[in-house]
């Protein structure tokens, strides 16, 4: 408000090196503080100013004009539009060959603020020629030069496919794939992330990063004490669970489902997620890949998520993924349905205390979660508890499982009668003619009259 923006811009082209430096980062740090501020410093013309005259500045110059224009960039896809039609990508690009570290690092951030709006923004970056220049930065023995650029290459690549496969052509897999070893926290969260936004898009990406030997290196990140490097090491994992049967049985040969539920186990919150939602994904591609999962006693783990997390969103991934487990056959159904999980999965699908947004997401895979294992189920001391509290929808297929297995089983039938099944049926009012009547109709038929009175 008292004008210093206007009295700091003639500075910039002081012949004092140190004022050129030290008013360039006074603007970069107003700039910093929130978009209102960004927005006078690009409409005070300070952005042209600095670029112009980078490139023959001294490596102090140019590392805080790289600060101003990546403050400037982050706050939204606008700024950072601003500085790339002031020319600043070229000015960068030069900046990333350049011989001082420090200059390379101030540069990959400026990409990095830029790239990660959005696609256009990304494939400027990419058309200025940085990632073959990011590529060489993470070769450079620079911990802090590594992270930032391969935070920047996951950036671009998170976009779309052509961006990912721009990150892939200038070899950036087989070098980021040698860094998950690394001792460095931060660095291998950078990593995994990278790896995680190119595998994911197509199965022909994720078979490049499974070509680069990530297995059974990755798995160890699951163990991590690092709570990001665990997180990010299992949404790897999971982009490629994803794709194919033919990848996730990859995962399952070396040993991945294991180590994915044992880190299930081992963490709470969102870390669980990525976890919950590989499991699913696994077992949803065959009745093999799912068996998989239960003989790894992937259940115990998923149910305890569903009792144990308060957020909606990963009680709904974990229903999910118990009913793709269980969705198969009925030797899959009663294995989830042993873990005495239907009440739970009832609880979720009738509960009126989640948010309105949340609860329908959770209760919506709480049901489909039922209905997929309610449909293959033949284990009957399960599906009784719910016959007193289940909705009409989820009841009409409980109904009809225990109207397939009785008239088959003269033990089942006893145990119907005496745990009060038979009488909660009788209390139910179906349409006459309806399916449900058909099934109550069929469980009537296997008691005498009497008994049914």
């Amino acid at each position: 408000n008292s004008g210093v923006v206007s009295l700091l811009r003639p500075l910039l082209l002081d012949v004092v090196p140190t004022v050129r430096q030290t008013s360039a980062l006074a603007l970069g740090r107003l700039a910093d503080y929130n978009v209102d501020l960004a927005e006078v410093v690009v409409r005070a013309g300070v952005l042209p100013q600095l670029v112009c005259s980078l490139p023959e500045e001294n490596r102090y110059y140019k590392k805080t004009a790289a600060f101003v224009l990546r403050v400037v960039a982050k706050h939204s896809p606008q700024l950072a539009q601003a500085v790339v039609q002031c020319g600043a990508l070229e000015t960068l690009v030069i900046c990333l060959e350049d011989f001082d570290p420090g200059v390379k690092e101030a540069a990959s951030w400026a990409f990095d603020y830029i790239a990660r709006h959005n696609p256009e923004l990304s494939q400027a970056v990419v058309d200025a020629g940085a990632v073959p220049l990011l590529v060489l930065c993470i070769q450079e023995p620079e911990i802090a030069l590594k992270r930032i650029a391969a935070s920047t290459l996951s950036d671009i690549s998170k976009h779309s496919p052509e961006l990912a496969q721009t990150v892939v052509d200038a070899g950036a897999i087989a070098h980021l794939a040698q860094m998950i070893p690394n001792p460095d926290a931060k660095l291998k969260r950078q990593v995994l992330s990278a790896l995680s936004q190119i595998a994911k898009h197509s199965v022909d990406l994720a078979e490049l990063v499974v070509e680069a030997e990530i297995f059974p290196v990755v798995l160890t990140c699951l163990k991590d004490s690092d709570e990001y490097v665990k997180k990010n090491g299992a949404t790897l994992i999971r982009e490629i669970a994803k794709h194919t049967p033919e990848l996730s049985q990859l995962i399952v040969n070396s040993g991945g489902v294991a180590a994915m539920i044992d880190c299930i186990g081992s963490c709470r919150g969102t870390v669980r997620l990525p976890g919950i939602m590989m499991l699913g994904y696994v077992a949803a591609h065959s009745e093999n890949l799912s068996m998989a999962v239960i003989v790894s006693k992937g259940i115990p783990p998923l149910c305890a998520c569903l009792i144990e997390e308060h957020e909606d969103h990963i009680k709904a991934a974990a229903a999910w993924a118990l009913g793709q487990i269980g969705r198969h056959t009925a030797e899959h159904a009663r294995h989830v349905a042993a873990a005495n999980v239907l009440p739970t999965l009832l609880d979720i699908y009738v509960d009126t205390r989640s948010s309105e947004d949340l609860k329908m997401k959770a209760s919506i895979f709480a049901k489909k979660a039922l209905k997929n294992v309610l449909q293959k189920c033949t284990y009957l001391p399960a599906l009784e508890p719910l016959l007193h509290d289940a909705p009409p929808n989820i009841l009409k297929h409980i109904i009809g499982q225990f109207s397939k297995v009785l008239p088959h089983d003269s033990k089942a039938r006893r145990l119907f009668v005496t745990t009060g099944g038979l009488k909660k049926v009788q209390e139910i009012k179906a349409e006459p003619g309806s399916l449900l009547q058909e099934y109550i109709n069929a469980i009537n038929n296997c008691y005498p009259e009497e008994i049914v009175r």
